[in-house]
């Protein structure tokens, strides 16, 4: 997958939440790329491929020693670089070869998150999404982490899909009020960011919860290439507020790892929400688990299946358009920046 994914590929792609790395190296999967990571002494992380260079054996499920990766099969020892620095077998007189290396990746790690560059040659040229976790007293938020089966275009416009949430979320988000709602969508050359134009906006029963005082709301969706989306709902001059951000790493074609980052600032509300909002974005989040697991399936069914979309599909195929540019290697021209307004209804 890494191979044929054109240019995609070459942005980060977080691999774990901070705090998952300890003194016992993990696994993840990044394109079907099968990645190990360990943190060492003074707290520096390193990711290779999770691969021993001399009979295949998964590194991961070795052990660290002297902050160096040890083989499970002959105790083959790498360090930090990838570079072969012990082969027991061997005794003291021991040759080491350009071959025993394992691919290093570079990595940052940063907002509570460890990320992953898959750029394959390709030095990184541009710092992970710096995720909004609020730069000033009276912020809270946390991660959680979704595994989907879906694969990541489908998976960022459902979340920045409204029209779905009175079909899946009903009840639980938004209800039907058959309103017509203005909206405005643009296209960069790197992302989607629409503008909801809707007087007295709700988001359901939660309104009461976060916003008591029925101050006016204003709510935005973007979509940053390659794979991450931001939803705002900013309730007056930023005296509240509810920011859900997600980052999508493709494991393989139709499995996808989601770290969603919930930050909110709400006031007394905060004490209360602490217990409240994780049961509740729980449950709307498992929603959207099971409706991109149907849809999957049955894409994969009808393998040559094409989407009919009306004027409300704008912002999905806008977002494939730049996804679909850089998945054919940049090859034809990027999709031009474009502006339109459309209504629909919810």
């Amino acid at each position: 997958m890494r191979d044929q994914c054109g240019l995609l590929k070459n942005y980060w792609y977080a691999a774990c939440l901070s705090k998952e790395l300890k003194a016992l190296p993990i696994r993840r999967e990044i394109m079907e790329m099968p990645i190990v990571l360990w943190r060492a002494q003074d707290g520096a992380v390193t990711a290779l491929l999770d691969r021993c260079c001399h009979r295949n054996a998964p590194l991961s499920k070795g052990t660290i020693k002297d902050d160096c990766i040890v083989c499970p099969y002959h105790s083959w020892k790498y360090n930090a670089e990838g570079c072969c620095v012990e082969i027991p077998s061997e005794g003291p007189n021991q040759q080491r070869s350009s071959k025993s290396i394992i691919e290093k990746f570079p990595l940052i790690e940063r907002d509570g998150l460890v990320w992953v560059w898959m750029g394959k040659n390709v030095p990184p040229d541009q710092e992970p999404f710096a995720m909004p976790l609020g730069d000033s007293s009276g912020w809270h938020h946390y991660y959680m982490t979704t595994l989907f089966d879906n694969d990541v275009t489908n998976l960022v416009e459902n979340f920045m899909d409204v029209p779905h949430t009175i079909s899946v979320h009903k009840g639980w988000f938004r209800s039907e009020r058959k309103i017509a709602v203005p909206t405005t969508i643009e296209r960069t050359e790197h992302s989607v960011e629409i503008a909801y134009n809707q007087k007295n906006d709700s988001i359901g029963f939660t309104e009461k919860l976060l916003n008591p005082k029925g101050l006016p709301m204003v709510h935005t969706d973007k979509f940053f290439m390659p794979n991450l989306t931001r939803v705002d709902y900013i309730f007056g001059d930023y005296e509240r507020a509810l920011i859900i951000t997600s980052t999508c790493t493709p494991i393989s074609a139709y499995k996808t790892i989601v770290y969603t980052l919930i930050s909110y600032k709400l006031g007394w509300f905060n004490a209360v929400a602490k217990i409240i909002l994780p049961f509740y974005t729980r449950k709307v989040i498992d929603q959207d688990v099971w409706i991109m697991e149907i849809q999957g399936k049955n894409l994969q069914k009808f393998k040559k299946a094409e989407f009919m979309s009306t004027a409300v599909d704008t912002m999905h195929l806008y977002i494939e358009s730049l996804r679909q540019w850089a998945e054919e290697g940049g090859a034809n021209s990027r999709p031009r920046p474009i502006k339109k307004n459309i209504d629909f209804w919810i």
